[in-house]
């Protein structure tokens, strides 16, 4: 992919097998600008690192984390087969036809709630092809091409995933998180079921209107928010 494929904004290049999330990190922390994208797309894998530069408090600014959710739900949507269903796990997770099939993950120069980052990544990893020779090992697994998606290409796939994520910031921005959290509320994996989140197990009522998740354990309702699932930088 070059970086005329890329939506405005947006520019980076491929990282040749290493990992883009950690050199997109190394950049976010000397300084580059918002809209690097750091990409690696193998024959059995899809990784991607895109740098965000947020104006509001950290709190604020974690919905970078469903808002790309929202927008690689939209542009496989757009590519895949109609029959394919697309799913997204709160923490980040991506469901393909009800299996685990890759993750988004968000690392922040600050973990504190209240101060605003010099700089967010989001990243994404995604399987192309099952991890074994054996589709059945981990049931709960997926991969893309072995959901129907084989006419898919990564490349193109990316460019529409940064495509979509650019459409649902600009929402955000002009909108407010509302039209986020309805998109999302339907689109959202486990919902009144019993899953860990950030260490805590319950069942997922489903979120606040900031997407903060909402689970139940017992008579108790917690609120998670959505800071909770920051990585550290690899």
């Amino acid at each position: 992919m070059t970086d005329a494929d890329f939506p405005p904004l947006f520019n980076g290049y491929a990282s040749a097998g290493d990992d883009p999330l950690a050199l997109a990190c190394n950049a976010a922390q000397g300084g580059t600008e918002a809209g690097l994208v750091i990409h690696d797309a193998g024959p059995d894998s899809l990784r991607v690192a895109v740098v965000f530069a947020p104006e509001v408090p950290l709190r604020e600014a974690a919905i970078m984390l469903p808002l790309c959710g929202l927008g690689f739900q939209n542009a496989l949507g757009v590519l895949a087969p109609p029959v394919v269903a697309i799913h997204l796990g709160w923490d980040g997770a991506i469901y393909v036809n009800g299996g685990r099939c890759g993750q988004l993950t968000m690392i922040a120069s600050t973990a504190d709630p209240d101060a605003v980052p010099d700089w967010l990544v989001i990243g994404l990893h995604l399987d192309l092809t099952p991890l074994g020779d054996d589709g059945g090992t981990d049931p709960d697994r997926t991969a893309l091409y072995a959901e129907g998606c084989g006419d898919v290409a990564a490349p193109n796939l990316l460019a529409a995933w940064l495509r979509h994520s650019l459409s649902w910031l600009d929402t955000w921005d002009n909108q407010g998180t509302a039209p986020l959290h309805r998109e999302w509320s339907g689109l959202v994996h486990g919902l009144n079921e019993t899953v860990t989140l950030a260490g805590q197990t319950g069942t997922l009522l489903g979120t606040d209107e900031h997407l903060n998740a909402l689970l139940k354990s017992g008579d108790t309702t917690t609120l998670i928010p959505l800071t909770r699932l920051l990585k550290d930088a690899p």
